[in-house]
């Protein structure tokens, strides 16, 4: 019996595909210790691990409230679920897009005040609304920083929209350059976009790399009266330098998922409340996911969307699957294969991968793993767990 604790609410769709009769679901306040966890948002930087604890996953992309290096030390394997909000995402921000630029949420405070004042409003509303005219956004050139899941679909609705649209990603695989190109023309050079476009979006994930990625320097090489959008993660925009850009006029609108003090009550900064994932559709698709990419793993050592180990999945083939989570050192996978040999055991399959200073060994052999074997191997200096699967 596998036990998975939940440290949020949880779509029951992706609840209900754990089997009763293998799984145990529990509560963050139970004290019975996982076999993974399913968390939000909630922060587990303070948690500490339970000895069986073997996967945790964020229902959802971001991982910055979990302590992924000291997972990672630990053997835990760290999973998210790409692309299961980003249609939610990408909605949001073009609405907001939209209803910053046309001053939609202005224009309705505004006519809100005219209540009492008179029995034929019109007239004060054709008085009144010049001053929240805003320009259309087609035949505006769109830059997206990140072609992901979700900066892909901003080119691909926003080209539907009538915008020209540009991007920036070079991790973007050749392939999917070639499937984006009838809605997104990408540049080698990210001044590009801060140079031609007017309006930029951003949708990279936070890592020290991309910290204050849009600072003072990068606005400076943007157009004037460019609008700027956030709903990737707060700390990616340098909050000082764009409040201080949309203050002098420099960046006409900023748009942001993820406020700061300082941003909140400042004109023509446009904040929502963490809304980009709000959905229901999108809590339904992540829990999914996530489910299933942790039944997977504790029923089969497959591993698919982690953010700390390499993705490693194939069918079973043999008697017993051995995984095995090792630091990546040269001659590794053959001390651990002469080992399975020396124990008198055939392996029937198996794949290594790497990730950085990690790596993953899926064995499947054609007899069981004695516990005499998993000894010697969970003992070797460089292995940091041990898993059999029958």
């Amino acid at each position: 019996m596998y036990t998975v604790q939940t440290y949020n609410a949880i779509s029951p769709f992706g609840l209900a595909l754990y089997p009763e009769s293998k799984y145990k679901i529990i509560g963050r306040d139970d004290k019975e210790g996982p076999d993974a966890i399913m968390v939000h948002s909630a922060p587990l930087h303070e948690l500490e691990f339970a000895p069986n604890l073997k996967a945790i996953v964020r229902v959802g992309a971001g991982v910055n409230t979990i302590p992924v290096d000291r997972c990672t030390e630990n053997g835990i394997v760290v999973f998210n679920t790409p692309g299961g909000n980003a249609n939610a995402v990408k909605e949001l921000c073009i609405s907001v897009m939209i209803m910053a630029i046309r001053n939609v949420i202005p224009a309705s405070d505004w006519v809100m005040t005219l209540k009492g004042k008179g029995s034929e409003p019109g007239k004060a509303v054709e008085q009144g609304k010049e001053v929240f005219r805003g320009p259309e956004i087609m035949g505006k050139k769109l830059g997206i920083i990140g072609v992901g899941s979700i900066g892909s679909r901003m080119a691909q609705a926003c080209s539907a929209l009538g915008m020209t649209c540009i991007g920036y990603d070079p991790y973007l695989m050749p392939h999917r350059i070639e499937e984006l190109a009838q809605y997104v023309t990408m540049t080698e050079d990210v001044d590009e976009i801060y140079r031609t476009c007017d309006y930029i979006t951003v949708h990279v994930p936070l890592c020290d790399e991309t910290r204050d990625y849009i600072d003072t320097a990068a606005i400076e090489k943007m157009r004037d009266g460019v609008v700027v959008l956030n709903y990737a993660r707060g700390p990616i925009v340098n909050s000082d330098a764009i409040v201080a850009a949309v203050k002098s006029g420099k960046v006409s609108r900023y748009c942001t998922d993820f406020p700061t003090d300082d941003q909140l009550g400042t004109e023509h900064i446009f904040c929502t409340p963490h809304l980009g994932a709000g959905t229901p559709e999108a809590d339904q698709n992540c829990a999914i996911m996530a489910s299933r990419q942790i039944m997977d793993y504790l029923e089969n050592g497959n591993i698919k969307n982690s953010v700390n180990l390499p993705d490693v999945a194939f069918p079973r083939n043999g008697i017993a699957r051995v995984a095995i989570i090792h630091r990546n050192r040269k001659g590794m996978l053959s001390v651990l294969t002469d080992a399975i040999s020396d124990a008198g055991i055939n392996i029937a399959d198996l794949v290594n991968k790497s990730r950085e200073n990690l790596a993953y060994t899926l064995l499947d052999l054609d007899d069981d793993a004695p516990q005499a074997l998993v000894d010697k191997l969970t003992a070797m200096p460089d292995v940091i767990k041990v898993f059999v699967y029958k």
